[in-house]
């Protein structure tokens, strides 16, 4: 083994495998995906902090998975855009930027499990006991659910990436378009099994505990709808549940498709690509469906798509 690969301070990248045919197709693609994640998601937190109305628990705790969605899209797109313009032998990386790249993949991955878990305290209250709502969501409350939301993830993806920085590596490769703790693990030819261990604990901590407050709030939530009989309640909390349960649902499916195929070496351009549809979607969507329930920010996706509609012809006025 030679003193290059012992230890390397840069890294390289495998990146997604296009030819030349495809490649500034593919750079158009992932350029329009990006700015309309970032648009969409800079357009609703404008909106939210500008208008009064909109100063509510359930806008305010929207507002920290707005950040971070772009987050994730802000850390691996850019990267990506210009991998895809080089070839493979130039996709390269410095080590402390892989594990930076790492961190927030897990970070942003985790954050999104612990706000839309708040998100969903945030409801089982405004339905179950909405007379008490302004006591109980207050802004003192509102800030610790945010912390809480925010902290909780970055101590354990601490942990994570910690476990990995420790190991001495042997390799260069990493076989991803994007940096993640496996792949950086994978460049040691030390014993991991610490790490598998804490990774898949790490894994199976946050999604039993998401899906677990999910389950837990939302069948709370239906028991108090099904004996109270009120249609006017009925009609909120099939307006506001069903909104977050499908934020949720698009998340927690993107997320496990990309954990399920790391599992699988051979389809790993399909993981590839998961990445993309995991950071991507969610992002679109979910300023989209939540604006559903504003007026002033169902508002402004009309006039972003009437916009959209418009532009190549020059028709609207």
């Amino acid at each position: 083994m030679d003193n290059y690969t012992y230890n390397s301070l840069m890294l390289q990248l495998e990146g997604l495998k296009v030819t030349e045919d495809s490649m500034y197709l593919l750079f158009s693609l992932f350029l329009i995906a990006y700015v309309v994640v970032m648009f969409l998601n800079v357009g609703v937190l404008v909106l939210i902090m500008v208008h009064k109305n909109l100063h509510q628990p359930m806008y305010v705790l929207f507002c920290s998975l707005t950040v971070n969605d772009m987050i994730g899209s802000s850390h691996i797109l850019p990267q990506m855009l210009l991998d895809i313009l080089k070839p493979p032998a130039e996709r390269l990386i410095s080590y402390n930027q892989c594990v930076v790249q790492a961190f927030t993949t897990h970070y942003y991955g985790a954050a999104a499990h612990t706000v839309l878990m708040i998100m969903a305290f945030d409801r089982y209250v405004a339905i179950c006991d909405p007379l008490r709502y302004s006591a109980v969501m207050t802004n003192k409350t509102v800030i610790k659910l945010k912390v809480s939301a925010w902290g909780v993830p970055f101590v354990l993806t601490g942990v994570l990436l910690g476990l990995t920085v420790r190991l001495s590596r042997c390799r260069t490769l990493i076989t991803n378009p994007y940096c993640d703790n496996a792949s950086l693990f994978k460049l040691s030819c030390e014993s991991v099994v610490i790490n598998n261990i804490y990774g898949l604990a790490y894994t199976v901590v946050l999604y039993v505990a998401s899906v677990g407050s999910i389950v837990l709030t939302y069948t709370q939530i239906t028991v108090v709808c099904l004996t109270r009989k009120n249609q006017s309640l009925n009609r909120k909390a099939l307006k506001t549940c069903s909104t977050h349960l499908l934020v949720y649902l698009i998340m927690a499916c993107s997320g496990f498709t990309i954990i399920t195929l790391h599992r699988f070496p051979q389809y790993s351009e399909y993981r590839k690509f998961s990445v993309v549809v995991f950071v991507f979607v969610p992002g679109t969507l979910n300023p989209i469906i939540y604006g559903l329930q504003s007026k002033e920010i169902r508002k402004f996706m009309f006039q972003i798509f009437k916009s959209i509609k418009c532009f190549p012809f020059n028709k609207c006025k």
